[in-house]
């Protein structure tokens, strides 16, 4: 019987990183990101992926940055968003439903769920 279990779970767990591997995460994404004094504001990712590597660029209140050291493993990504001086290193998981990633920006790991920007 725990062998059926583990099997099962081995399956849906194979199943889902490969179906979040397969879709496209390529494109733009939007949240609002919680500051640390609380207040909230809008952000926008471009994300491009080729293979693993995953860059783009981030625009926010204070302008447009880069996305470097990207990474994509099954439902998870890793990325280093340089605004100005700073890097920031982010890592987050990429949701099968293609429309969501659930992103925990810093040191702080302030959380934000990123939302699929659907053109019109």
């Amino acid at each position: 019987m725990k062998r059926k279990f583990f099997i099962t779970t081995a399956l849906l767990l194979c199943f889902g990183a490969a179906f979040a591997y397969f879709a496209d995460m390529n494109g733009k994404w939007s949240a609002m990101l919680k500051g640390p004094d609380g207040n909230e504001f809008p952000i926008s990712y471009t994300f491009k992926t080729d293979g693993a590597t995953l860059t783009g660029s981030l625009t926010s209140a204070i302008g447009t940055s880069t996305i470097s050291d990207g990474v994509v493993k099954g439902d998870s990504l890793w990325f280093t968003a340089n605004v100005g001086t700073m890097k920031i290193k982010n890592k987050g998981r990429y949701f099968a439903d293609g429309d969501s990633i659930s992103l925990r920006v810093g040191a702080r790991s302030t959380h934000t769920t990123l939302k699929r920007v659907v053109d019109k």
